[in-house]
């Protein structure tokens, strides 16, 4: 029989088993809505070696007003919070994140549940591996067990430097979700806010012009519409948010800051001797006051287009940059990425949402997925480095609508590597997982003992057969408790987990011995 043919990373999926794409979050599933093209070139702000600090100064005067009228500079102080949304269904446990039974990601699951997976008998985590006889398939560079041919991590590993990888950790959450639909309540973005994340220009972004900011939902007892996430999948998104107007035309930053802060104390001196005879004229006065200095302010900070411009980052895009300019001309989903974490990691925004399309990947072969694992671990890669590069910490979080499955026929191909082909939909194969970055060193698990440490990088366990135990967890068969789950473990992060019943009184994830089992990490600032 002939073999079918990896698809493209940007070719569409269309299975005669499903309906054909009609709403945006269909064609998002099967891969028929990307990011818009864009050609970057050299400019003169790559010269700049950090393109955040190539700006101004305000005078001390300015400084202080800006102090009293309260204008967000470093966003909330909080860790910066990236989700990445693989819309379609995407495989996360067994054959890219080791997921096991109730003793951890080493306590392996059977024979037959790994070639559920899509791993055959001679890559189970276990099995003897010619290139690691010590370790198996198993690969724990990131601190969270990865399969150690996983193309998700190898995405992650092309992307970071060991020194990146040694101060990250992770953590996965066995969890059932529905397939193929947006009707999830996956997306955290608004419990995230709620925890206290916010930017300095806006609290959320999301590469979807959505209420959730991604293909996902958001759950209802979150929802905020002033913290509608703002949609950004490309640079000029990020380019347009500020407009510092067109004095910057005819002067350099300097001057024209210096302009900018003279007509606001002249304005401050003509306000202080004028009475409008208003009852309110003081509050007036503060509003004109504070109008000015932010004007000015803005000039200050984003006067130098390089100062959220991604493609004129050094860090991001050029020869020592994350991507080559080839790619991040050559690939929507690197903009993207870039776009999202150029806002987030720098304090702009508190939290953002990535939502990638085309993970409905049960295509009769292997190939296709493996390739679309791949430019998701670069993308999550990336975000990382790109922590590392700003000394920022950083927590990602991995989440799918439902997974996949394997019948077991193997697909020999390059691309399908000798393993499991993808098959059909099923949604109790399904995980989510969590990666922090921390740049004071590796985040560290809450437990006094190995086999404690195991089960709080794994938060609920799989069945031998490969099927999550509903009862292992709360989160694992409630998307809306496991997103209160991500929203715990990131206040923990912050050693604020005793905050979450005055952020979410109505959570349902038990008492304070039960919160401490959905725990995976100790704080980390």
């Amino acid at each position: 029989m002939k073999s079918k043919k990896a698809l493209h990373p940007d070719a569409p999926l269309l299975h005669a088993c499903h309906s054909k794409p009609v709403t945006r979050r269909d064609f998002i599933a099967c891969g028929m809505s990307i990011g818009a093209g864009i050609l970057t070139t050299g400019s003169v702000f790559s010269l700049f070696a950090n393109p955040s600090k190539a700006y101004a100064s305000l005078s001390p005067d300015l400084e202080m007003l800006k102090n009293q009228c309260g204008i967000n500079v470093e966003g909330a102080g909080k860790i910066p919070f990236i989700c990445f949304d693989l819309a379609g269904g995407a495989n996360i446990a067994g054959s890219n994140i080791l997921v096991g039974g109730a003793g951890g990601q080493l306590d392996f699951l059977s024979t037959q549940g790994y070639s559920k997976l899509g791993l055959p008998a001679d890559m189970v985590p276990s099995a003897v591996n010619a290139a690691n006889p010590a370790g198996g398939f198993v690969n724990t560079q990131l601190g969270l067990a990865f399969h150690s041919d996983s193309q998700l991590l190898a995405g992650i590993l092309e992307r970071t430097t060991m020194a990146t990888q040694a101060m990250t950790n992770g953590a996965v959450i066995p969890s059932r979700s529905e397939n193929d639909t947006g009707n999830n309540p996956h997306n955290p973005m608004y419990a995230i806010a709620k925890a206290g994340a916010n930017g300095s220009l806006m609290p959320l972004i999301g590469s979807r012009n959505s209420d959730s900011g991604a293909n996902s939902m958001a759950p209802a007892e979150f929802y905020n519409p002033e913290w509608r996430p703002t949609k950004i999948d490309r640079p000029s998104d990020v380019t347009g948010l500020v407009d510092v107007g067109d004095l910057f035309g005819l002067l350099d930053q300097n001057d024209a800051v210096a302009v900018m802060e003279s007509i606001q104390r002249l304005s401050d001196n003509k306000l202080a001797r004028v009475n409008s005879a208003v009852s309110r004229d003081q509050v007036i006065k503060e509003l004109v006051r504070c109008g000015y200095v932010k004007s000015a302010d803005l000039a200050d900070r984003f006067g130098n287009p390089a100062t959220l411009d991604p493609a004129a980052d050094p860090d991001i895009v050029g020869n020592s940059g994350i991507f080559t300019s080839a790619e991040f001309n050559g690939d929507a989903e690197f903009r993207k990425t870039a776009s999202v974490m150029k806002l987030v990691v720098n304090g702009f925004a508190g939290a953002g949402t990535v939502t990638i399309g085309g993970y409905d990947y049960h295509t009769g072969e292997r190939g296709t997925g493996e390739l679309r694992d791949l430019r998701a671990g670069r993308c999550i890669g990336a975000c990382l480095e790109y922590a590392a590069r700003r000394n920022q910490p950083l927590m990602i979080y991995l989440y799918s609508d439902g997974s996949v499955a394997s019948n077991g026929r193997i697909d020999d191909s390059v691309n399908g590597r000798g393993k499991g082909e993808w098959t059909g939909d099923n949604s109790s194969t399904a995980a989510s997982a969590m990666l922090v970055y921390n740049p004071n060193g590796r985040p560290s698990l809450l437990g006094g003992t190995a086999l404690e440490q195991a089960r709080h990088q794994q938060i609920g366990f799989m069945r031998p057969d490969a099927s999550v135990e509903t009862g292992s967890s709360m989160a694992a068969n409630n998307v809306n408790l496991l997103v209160q789950t991500v929203m715990l473990n990131y206040l923990a992060l912050h050693g604020e987990q005793g905050r979450l019943s005055e952020v979410a009184p109505f959570h349902g994830l038990g008492n304070a011995a039960s919160q401490d089992r959905l725990t995976a990490f100790a704080p980390i600032v």
